[in-house]
């Protein structure tokens, strides 16, 4: 079973790149998408719609902001929508296909980059989401959270890891909570189950050059369960063409759906 996860940052505009083409040659089962920024009425286009796959969409109430979406090749048993809490469903960050014994989730988390406020909003969002994550691993499934978590876990995650951490996605507070999620709450961190390596980022900034000096951060993952934590076989980060300032993150689980 093959995943994906991007932020595409602007689904219409990762189109107009070749997106789609690339994304149907991938072989892939099901595709995580983030930061849509737009409203499924604007998406009629065929070409958000490609033959052989089901796509599934969870807008930001506010137009050209946030989104969510999972193309699948396979048609779910159940889709949800939302994490049941007003402010951030209204912001439109997650969607989670059910196969059978097996979730697979798109998942967008809050920046606080740009305002104490929206950093303020993020620990408000991670607060709620750690006791969430936990009843989750109660449930008898495995789950597959791919997004954008907006957090660089460790040092080998970000390039200028020195330099970063006053900022928002390296603060303390916020690889702590990472530090939780992968240790005492028991989810795996799946690329780094197959790649220990450094200089493997996903994100660049558009500034200074960062992408082709490989300044990046790594803070697109795919979250998972145990169970299906021991399956990964492989991982990769698509770095051939650029759709966004993210790269896709492809993996392979040994696991079919």
């Amino acid at each position: 079973m093959r995943v994906i996860t991007v932020n595409v940052n602007g689904i219409r505009a990762a189109a107009r790149k070749g997106f789609f083409q690339w994304m149907v040659r991938q072989q892939a089962d099901v595709v995580c998408i983030q930061e849509t920024k737009a409203q499924q009425q604007q998406l009629e286009d065929k070409v958000f719609h490609p033959r052989g796959w089901h796509a599934y969409f969870h807008d930001a109430e506010k137009k050209g902001y946030s989104g969510v979406a999972i193309y699948s090749k396979h048609k779910p048993d159940k889709v949800k929508t939302g994490l049941g809490w007003p402010d951030m469903d209204a912001e439109g960050r997650y969607i989670e296909a059910c196969f059978g014994p097996l979730s697979v989730v798109s998942l967008y988390l809050p920046s606080g980059s740009s305002s104490e406020a929206r950093q303020a909003v993020k620990f408000s969002f991670l607060e709620r989401f750690m006791p969430w994550l936990r009843k989750l691993k109660l449930q008898r499934r495995e789950y597959i959270l791919c997004g954008d978590w907006n957090i660089a876990h460790r040092e080998i995650d970000l390039k200028n890891w020195r330099g970063n951490r006053k900022n928002s996605g390296f603060l303390p507070e916020e690889r702590a909570w990472m530090d939780e999620l992968f240790g005492a709450a028991g989810f795996v961190d799946a690329f780094r189950a197959v790649n220990q390596e450094a200089d493997q980022y996903t994100w660049w900034s558009n500034r200074g050059q960062a992408w082709a000096k490989n300044v990046g951060w790594r803070i697109d993952y795919q979250v998972t369960t145990p169970g299906i934590g021991q399956q990964v076989q492989a991982a990769r980060i698509y770095k051939t063409k650029r759709f966004s300032d993210h790269a896709p993150l492809i993996m392979d689980y040994d696991y079919s759906l």
